[in-house]
């Protein structure tokens, strides 16, 4: 049932969509791990590194609302459920427990790491059928790449 009509032809609204959702669930996911490091971060660089995580949170907070109502403009429901995450993120798995503040940090460079690659591939594929798609990927990926930098010069 599409409730809104999206004013892309129907192979475009498929790319699209893909891309949409795909971003969604690596930003939700990338927002979760983010919050789950930084309550069980430990060592010399906590408090920098703890604050530093809530920066990336915020970014894939604001992102993931903004990819999700651009699914909703272009009449695609958009899904961020847990299991939804889970099954589909690219984001990897984040260990349990206290986490030292070195692998904190190895943990953030390569979650980022993974859903910029998937963003650049976004912003590839939407080129063509959705530049307003894509211009978003770009913003999105510009931040976390610049998230990412942050992280590797903690470990430099």
């Amino acid at each position: 049932m599409y409730v809104v009509k999206s004013p892309l032809s129907e192979a475009d609204l498929k790319t699209v969509s893909a891309a949409l959702q795909g971003a969604l669930v690596d930003l939700v996911d990338l927002s979760l791990v983010g919050k789950q490091i930084h309550w069980n971060v430990v060592g010399p660089r906590f408090r920098s590194i703890h604050l530093q995580l809530d920066g990336v949170v915020a970014t894939a907070r604001m992102h993931s609302d903004i990819v999700a109502e651009r699914a909703a403009t272009l009449g695609v429901s958009p899904d961020g459920r847990a299991g939804t995450v889970a099954a589909q993120s690219a984001v990897g798995r984040v260990p349990e427990g206290w986490v030292n503040d070195t692998d904190a940090v190895s943990t953030l460079v390569a979650a980022l790491g993974a859903v910029i690659t998937r963003m650049r591939e976004r912003v590839e594929a939407t080129a063509e059928p959705d530049p307003v798609s894509q211009d978003i990927f770009i913003s999105i990926t510009a931040d976390l790449e610049k998230h990412h930098w942050m992280f590797q010069a903690e470990n430099g």
